[in-house]
C-alpha cells in the first residue's frame, strides 16, 4: 500500500482547513459568549468593550483573565438581592415598637414584657384590647372609664 504524496497533501490541507475553521469558530463563539455575559452583568459601556476586546485579542488565555475579573452577580442576581433586602427591612419597620424600650412587640400585647411599660388597656365591657388614647370600644361602642366622654356627659 503506497500512498500517494499528492493525496497526503490534500488530507494534510482538508485537516489543517478544518482546524482552523474549528479554531475560527471557537474564537468567534467566546467573543460572542464574552459579550452576552459581560451584558449581563454590568452596564458600564467601557468595561464591556474592554472584556470583548482582551477575549478577541488574547482568545482562550483572554476569557480566563475575563473569568477571573468579571463581576460575580449578574444585574438580575443583584436587583433579587437588593428586592430581598428592601422586603427584610420593610418587615422590620412594620413590626411595632414599645414607645419605652424600642423593642418589636406584638400587636395584641398589652404590656411590653422586656420594660412592663403598659401598651394597651382592656375594655370593661368586652375585654377586648384597646389603644390607650382611645375613648370608646370599637367593639362594642363602650364608653372608657375615666375617659373624656364620659366626664362630658
Amino acid at each position: 500500500m503506497t500512498l500517494d504524496p499528492t493525496a497526503f497533501s490534500n488530507l494534510t490541507l482538508i485537516g489543517t482547513a478544518f482546524s482552523a475553521a474549528f479554531l475560527a469558530a471557537l474564537w468567534l463563539s467566546l467573543i460572542f459568549w464574552t459579550a452576552r455575559d459581560i451584558r449581563n452583568r454590568t452596564r458600564d459601556r467601557l468595561l464591556r468593550i474592554l472584556s470583548v476586546v482582551v477575549v478577541a485579542v488574547l482568545n482562550l488565555p483572554g476569557v480566563v483573565v475575563y473569568l477571573i475579573l468579571r463581576p460575580m452577580k449578574t444585574l438580575d442576581e443583584e436587583y433579587q438581592k437588593s428586592l430581598e433586602e428592601e422586603a427584610l427591612l420593610q418587615s422590620l419597620e412594620d413590626m411595632p415598637q414599645c414607645p419605652g424600650c424600642g423593642r418589636s412587640i406584638k400587636e395584641d400585647w398589652i404590656i411590653c414584657p422586656n420594660c412592663h411599660t403598659r401598651l394597651k388597656k382592656h375594655c370593661h365591657q368586652c375585654g377586648k384590647p384597646l389603644e390607650l388614647s382611645w375613648n370608646i370600644c370599637p367593639y362594642c361602642t363602650a364608653v372608657v372609664p375615666g375617659s373624656e366622654r364620659q366626664e362630658e356627659s
